[in-house]
């Protein structure tokens, strides 16, 4: 008798090896390309004014370093400002109107600006210089904390309302059982499809006729009429549940609002992070909805603040710019960091039953 025998083949180690790296590679390069708007600017930042726009741009922040004379005093390493600062000292009446002016103060130094002929300075170099106090300048330069105070509590309650309302309607989509269930989830999914520059004018005639126009009340409002594609999220997560579970409970005499809270929910917690996050990033960034219901400054968001702050000045002050917003992106970077694991979870276990 012949036997057959199959022999399973074995990853060679060299071809294993040759495919991690260049995964690894792949996964780098993406993981730069994506990361580079970042980088740039939180280099940005860190520059003074004068280096923002220089050509060609160059990553590490610089300073071009004169010798200059002032008053007499020798100056072997002076920063200069080409066009005239707001911390400066004015030159009017120490040079005749022909002479080519500079303004020039010590490197590293936070006295004013004072006035040179061009002709004073002298090239020495370009160092390296991190301007850290342009993160304490664009502080300063708008209501920072007043808009992050804004900001938060809007999240807190969209958050909130996103959380309770589409948990709710996911739950009764998903866990009871009642005629036309499935034919209104399709028409909830189907509002998916409008975006919200189609409802943007509606939404608006409805809160003004409300006088709710000016307040915040129109930005967290909506988020406890549900979300169609977080109810879409836990629906789908929910199913995964076992119905043993919840038939358990309800021959113990549970309702159907203990058995969402005290079962479902305890269990669900890794959607609902992710939900969590999801609205939490979408208030956090959203700027078309402050733009078009907020119209105290004092209400702002950051969003609308660091928009609000670009477009007061004649001209961008693109350090303090970027240092802003670099602030504003950081929290979003760590709530990521910090709950990845949850976020993983909660995505890669919804939709598992069908």
């Amino acid at each position: 008798m012949r036997i057959f025998r199959t022999h399973t083949a074995v990853p060679d180690s060299e071809s294993e090896s040759i495919y991690q790296i260049l995964r690894f590679l792949l996964l780098l390069f993406f993981g730069i390309a994506f990361a580079l708007p970042f980088l740039w600017t939180v280099s940005t930042s860190l520059k003074p004014l004068s280096e923002t726009t220089k050509m060609p741009p160059e990553w590490l922040p610089r300073t071009t370093i004169y010798k200059a004379e002032i008053n007499g005093t020798q100056i072997s390493r002076a920063e200069v400002s080409w066009t005239p600062p707001e911390n400066r000292i004015d030159p009017t009446e120490q040079f005749p109107a022909d002479v080519d002016i500079a303004w020039v103060r010590p490197h590293g130094s936070e006295v004013a600006y004072r006035a040179v002929p061009k002709k004073n300075l002298e090239l020495q170099g370009r160092v390296i210089d991190f301007r850290w106090e342009n993160y304490v300048g664009a502080v300063h330069a708008i209501p920072f904390w007043r808009y992050t105070k804004n900001t938060l509590w809007l999240c807190v309650l969209s958050v909130f309302g996103t959380l309770l309302s589409s948990a709710l309607v996911a739950y009764g989509f998903s866990r009871i059982q009642w005629r036309g269930r499935d034919q209104l989830f399709l028409l909830v999914l189907a509002t998916m499809m409008i975006p919200f520059p189609v409802i943007m004018i509606p939404l608006y005639s409805l809160f003004r006729g409300f006088g709710l126009i000016g307040t915040m009340v129109p930005l967290w409002l909506p988020t406890f009429f549900g979300n169609a594609f977080f109810i879409f999220l836990l629906r789908q997560f929910f199913r995964g549940i076992p119905d043993d579970l919840t038939d358990a409970a309800r021959i113990d005499g549970c309702s159907e609002w203990r058995i969402f809270w005290n079962i479902i929910c305890p269990l669900s917690h890794s959607a609902l992070i992710v939900v969590a996050i999801f609205k939490f990033i979408e208030t956090w960034n959203d700027f078309l909805a402050p733009f078009i219901f907020l119209t105290d400054q004092e209400d702002f968001t950051l969003a609308l603040g660091l928009q609000f702050f670009q477009s007061q000045h004649g001209g961008t002050d693109w350090h303090y710019l970027m240092a802003a917003s670099t602030l504003v992106t950081l929290p979003v970077i760590l709530l990521f960091f910090f709950a990845q694991r949850r976020f993983i979870e909660g995505i890669s276990m919804t939709g598992m039953k069908n």
